[in-house]
């Protein structure tokens, strides 16, 4: 069978510097000591800072691989932002080497849809202890004394427009009273 020869693109994305400085070369390291990866060019851009405080870089490769599916399992273990197939200009792929990248795919796309519910649901229930801990901290402060909703959110640290949203619902549940833009616990409720 004749090699494949392609063009990826690696990006690494993260903070600090270093790390992502780091992270690219470990990439790229990784590759080239890897014999079924044969590096042909390799291209990298400079570190950029984004707005977001993060570093980004990339690097462009030219890699020549024996089979397709060492190929597939370049995708899978770099997860290359671009890949173009330089030569050949057409490739065969056999049943199994297709049934095995179909395999593939879908173990990971389940890992993916698995880890993507774990977080899902470690976020659910931090709202959720988020809310309790917030209502504490505002049934404590309340008890202290009458606040208005500027002081309320100088104290927690909670923006004013999530804080009132907040604070109505404790005025629905019956646990805070409000009048004339000033809260106040409904002691009453509290016993």
């Amino acid at each position: 069978m004749e090699k494949i020869v392609f063009r990826t693109v690696i990006e690494v994305l993260g903070k600090p510097k270093e790390h992502v400085e780091n992270a690219m070369k470990g990439y790229i390291k990784k590759i080239k000591t890897d014999e079924k990866f044969k590096v042909l060019r390799e291209e990298y851009a400079e570190l950029k800072k984004q707005e977001s405080d993060l570093w980004s870089t990339f690097a462009e490769l030219e890699i020549e691989v024996p089979e397709v599916k060492v190929l597939i399992g370049f995708c899978f273990d770099y997860m290359p932002s671009i890949i173009e197939i330089l030569s050949p200009n057409r490739l065969e792929i056999t049943e199994e080497d297709l049934s095995i990248f179909f395999n593939d795919l879908q173990a990971r796309l389940h890992q993916v849809d698995m880890i993507a519910k774990q977080v899902k649901m470690e976020n659910d229930h931090l709202k959720i202890n988020m809310g309790k801990l917030l209502k504490n901290y505002l049934t404590v402060l309340l008890g202290k004394g009458d606040l208005d909703l500027g002081q309320i959110s100088g104290l927690t640290g909670v923006p004013e427009e999530k804080l009132g949203d907040y604070l109505d619902k404790m005025i629905d549940e019956g646990l805070v009273k409000m009048k004339q833009g000033i809260y106040s616990l409904d002691k009453e409720k509290l016993k």
